[in-house]
């Protein structure tokens, strides 16, 4: 049976408890990592403690599309693997704050999507109970909001029992069509 199926039979309260040794546990392993990471759906940010006094020219950070290494040169990396997921390489940035933390920015490629980890060899935290902010309409990229403008009006559409904006632009096409072709009859046509 998987653990799942054990977390579906359990009641409330044992799932509340469950929630809570879970969060415990996850929050020992990542405070046990040898840096701190928080993350949006667009990006990852990484803190890394480095020794104070610490110079952009003494650091070796190595960061590509599925890689991220972040270290003192001529010693072993901090961190250092394979990335859990893929990143934009040309947008992602480190900079080196009061001599002794190393901020590594990452972009996500897959801007939709929560990270289970950093590093693919560190422990995962649970996505599932990731709970963001709620974002205004002007936060987002021109794309995206104009999709989630749409998906707002074709909701709003369907719950007043009226055609969705796909609907419309088809029937709009339909009278375009018919009014550029009068010969035809189209008083048998069916709209589906």
């Amino acid at each position: 049976m998987s653990s799942n199926d054990d977390y579906d039979k359990l009641s409330p309260e044992e799932r509340k408890a469950r929630d809570k040794a879970d969060r415990a546990r996850e929050a020992a392993e990542q405070a046990a990592l040898p840096y701190k990471w928080t993350q949006q759906l667009g990006d990852v940010d990484v803190t890394v403690s480095v020794p104070k006094g610490t110079r952009g020219r003494d650091l070796n950070v190595v960061i590509q599309k599925k890689k991220l290494s972040v270290g003192l040169k001529g010693k072993e990396p901090i961190m250092a693997g394979e990335l859990c997921k893929e990143i934009k390489v040309d947008d992602s940035t480190w900079t080196l704050e009061d001599q002794e933390t190393v901020l590594v920015h990452l972009e996500k490629l897959n801007q939709q999507q929560w990270w289970e980890n950093v590093l693919t060899h560190h422990p995962k935290i649970d996505t599932t109970k990731i709970q963001p902010e709620n974002s205004k309409l002007s936060d987002l990229d021109g794309e995206t909001r104009a999709m989630v403008e749409k998906m707002m009006f074709d909701n709003q559409q369907k719950q007043m029992g009226k055609p969705t904006s796909d609907e419309l632009k088809k029937a709009e096409a339909l009278k375009k069509f018919q009014a550029a072709h009068p010969e035809l009859d189209f008083s048998q046509a069916k709209i589906s």
